[in-house]
């Protein structure tokens, strides 16, 4: 059993910053993908940047050089750093885990962004 947990979410003005992370616990393999998703009210969730544990990793374009994902693997720990944030960025951010064709998440955490 694996499970994430998520901190770092808030209120925040247009322009600003957030710092999101996440550190899974349990049975984590050495080889995984660890990623971030939003849901806004009313849409379906979608994809914000993703991270393997050698290090590639994609961004949606909508979020490109304004967020920056990374992973601490020793801690078994994604961050995402979102600069620039825009309204359109407020969402709940949803961590997520996939190992041996498993997906995992978090409860997710909240960013408002406020114009």
């Amino acid at each position: 059993q694996v499970q994430l947990v998520e901190s770092g979410g808030g209120l925040v003005q247009a322009g600003g910053s957030l710092r999101l992370s996440c550190g899974a616990s349990g049975s984590i393999l050495r080889i995984n993908v660890m990623g971030w998703y939003r849901q806004a009210p009313g849409k379906q969730r979608e994809l914000v940047a993703r991270i393997t544990s050698g290090g590639s990793i994609n961004y949606a374009d909508s979020v490109k050089d304004r967020f920056t994902i990374s992973r601490d693997n020793a801690k078994n720990t994604v961050y995402l750093q979102m600069n620039s944030l825009k309204p359109e960025d407020t969402a709940v951010y949803y961590c997520n885990l996939e190992q041996y064709g498993l997906g995992y998440w978090g409860k997710g955490t909240l960013v408002t962004v406020s114009s």
